[in-house]
């Protein structure tokens, strides 16, 4: 059995892992508000109104997340977490 594996904290970069860390879990939750829209959308839950300002509110939340990646210098594919035995979080 292997030693656990012990956290690298770097001064010049706790700024950057952590808004790593916040970014990838609002974009699980991004994720998630997306399927949920896609099924009430899909089970015909929304009005035409709901639908569109939905639409509208994921599409500026996507930009937001864009913006805040290029700030710390974060690609999309920079976000996830390492699960271990259960596989990336994202």
């Amino acid at each position: 059995m292997s030693a656990p594996r012990r956290v690298d904290l770097d001064p010049d970069t706790v700024e950057r892992d952590l808004a790593r860390l916040v970014l990838t879990v609002v974009e699980l939750l991004r994720q998630l508000m997306e399927r949920q829209a896609l099924r009430r959308v899909e089970a015909g839950d929304l009005d035409e109104d709901q639908e569109e300002r939905l639409g509208r509110t994921l599409m500026l939340l996507e930009d937001r997340m864009d913006l805040l990646r290029t700030r710390f210098g974060l690609e999309p594919e920079d976000l996830g977490i390492d699960l271990g035995p259960l596989g990336p979080l994202l």
